[in-house]
């Protein structure tokens, strides 16, 4: 693994000046990335080829987390990089994370996930936290390779965020909570979290629910059983239970009332990466079976030169690269300082789509291979469901998207 280096941190320093200048500009629309961003990207890609895909399969097989993998992340700087440089981290923008994410998730989903798991988390944090709570709880995961987790869904409340059941009651100067969390990703190795839960059961949901951060060792807080997923199996996956957890209200993430607002504001900054992801995947689907595509015959050829085969991989093309610039440009938005929640939405259900659909296509390429454990794309197949399920629902992005529309 490489070593984090003062020179390594130094030349990241450099690069990360560079990428924000650019990522900044003056408000125009760039197709090309910058020669920081290129080394960024780069980076990412050489890092995920090295030392992540070569062992997707066998932590597909086993469900283990990737800690070592984990760990050389963080070392090259490919961990909480929208950290901003006040406390400790590199302060990238969105475009700038989009480009990681997707080459991570070329390699592997499962570990992208577990990778991105630590922004989701520390986005409240940043938006609505207090200078004492961003020191204690970002510093941390810049000075070690923690990983942190997002708690809002409950086993009654995915896309109905509103019907959180947990609540957090005020006693003194603690909150005690009560209430259980599900589907919570990094969970069994999170060091902290960010939870969401009712303190003001007569209010709407705008100003009824506020954030804490709680620590994985407060008493009374318990983990689940790691869940067994279809896909993505070295991303840790847990319920969670509180049962009289005391939190002192210095671990409170902005004002009592807001946190609603701060859990859906983050995923403003999340979805897009979210949609990298997927165009990761899909890149990959593509990769895969225009190589196998080249190398299979039948009927005297290769498959390739058939046209309903040539005509599946083209389809690909289309859409990876669509969902791609679909992508990009949500994450310029918010980049600009400008709200993105539109466009956030629309790469998210896009990309999400288009990544099932390219997966799908790819075992169809490979035929009776694809439908084996020993090739690569059935992993990808199973892997790429959940794009249209965490983070906001296919269905509810066309909510949203369909509510902007009607709102303007």
């Amino acid at each position: 693994m490489l070593g984090r280096t003062a020179a390594a941190v130094g030349r990241r320093v450099q690069w990360a000046a560079g990428v924000r200048a650019y990522s900044a500009g003056e408000g125009e629309l760039n197709y090309h990335l910058s020669p920081q961003q290129e080394q960024l990207r780069d980076m990412a890609r050489e890092f995920a080829r090295r030392e992540v895909a070569p062992k997707a399969g066998e932590y597909d097989v086993s469900g283990a987390f990737p800690h070592d993998e984990v760990k050389a992340a963080w070392e090259l700087g490919l961990m909480n990089v929208s950290v901003p440089e006040a406390y400790g981290g590199l302060g990238l923008g969105c475009t700038d994370a989009c480009l990681i994410k997707e080459e991570l998730a070329w390699a592997c989903t499962g570990f992208s996930t577990a990778v991105e798991a630590n922004t989701l988390a520390q986005t409240p944090l940043i938006l609505g936290g207090s200078e004492e709570l961003k020191r204690k709880y970002l510093g941390r995961c810049i000075e070690a390779p923690i990983s942190c987790s997002y708690g809002v869904t409950e086993p009654g409340a995915g896309s109905d965020v509103a019907g959180i059941k947990t609540t957090a009651v005020k006693e003194g100067d603690k909150w005690v909570l009560n209430g259980s969390k599900m589907w919570i990703t990094s969970a069994g190795v999170a060091d902290w979290f960010f939870v969401l839960a009712k303190t003001d059961p007569q209010a709407n949901a705008g100003k009824a629910f506020t954030g804490f951060i709680v620590e994985k060792d407060t008493p009374g807080f318990t983990l689940g059983k790691k869940e067994i997923n279809m896909g993505q199996k070295c991303s840790d996956t847990r319920g969670l239970t509180f049962e009289n957890v005391v939190v002192p209200d210095e671990n409170r993430v902005g004002e009592v009332g807001r946190g609603f607002i701060l859990a859906m504001g983050a995923f403003d900054y999340t979805r897009p990466a979210v949609a990298a992801g997927a165009v990761g995947l899909a890149q990959r689907a593509l990769d895969e079976s225009l190589q196998y595509a080249q190398e299979r015959k039948t009927f005297g050829v290769p498959i390739a030169q058939h046209q309903a085969v040539a005509h599946l991989i083209a389809d690909m093309a289309i859409n990876v690269e669509g969902a791609r610039l679909l992508t990009m440009r949500s994450a310029w938005e918010i980049d600009q300082g400008r709200r993105n929640t539109y466009y956030a939405s629309i790469a998210k259900a896009f990309a999400a789509d288009i990544a099932n659909k390219a997966a799908s296509d790819a075992v169809q390429v490979f035929g009776g291979n694809g439908y084996n454990s020993e090739y690569p794309v059935e992993k990808l197949m199973r892997d790429a469901k959940i794009f249209q399920i965490y983070e906001g629902t296919a269905q509810i992005q066309r909510l949203i998207i369909s509510r902007e529309l009607f709102g303007r």
